[in-house]
């Protein structure tokens, strides 16, 4: 369950988070993880630390609300640690980030559908 007082990024989103699609869900956190990706690339560790911490919010809302679900919870492990990985951490798992933002744009073609 989202805690109500947090002070969160998408305020408006961590209810009816759970009610999204997981694709939806998936697409969203992609957009805020190529946005850190951007930012990173530029040098601009402002904007890259705000759109990595609504990347964050958006994996917690994710895991809240697809306990049920083992192989989600696990792929939404594997990113968010792949994720910190490459922003925050050494990149020790070598991550290319065009190929992790690839992975994430196919979960928006999924949602479209």
């Amino acid at each position: 369950m989202i805690k109500k007082n947090l002070d969160l990024s998408h305020p408006e989103l961590a209810e009816r988070w759970g009610e999204m699609p997981f694709e939806l869900q998936m697409g969203n956190i992609g957009s805020e993880i190529s946005r850190a990706v951007k930012f990173k690339e530029r040098g601009n560790d402002d904007r890259m630390f705000n759109a990595a911490k609504r990347a964050i919010e958006l994996f917690e809302f994710s895991l809240d609300s697809n306990v049920q679900f083992y192989g989600r919870m696990v792929e939404l492990c594997r990113g968010k640690e792949e994720f910190l990985d490459y922003i925050f951490g050494g990149n020790t798992f070598h991550t290319d980030p065009a190929k992790m933002i690839r992975y994430y744009d196919q979960f928006v073609g999924l949602a479209r559908r």
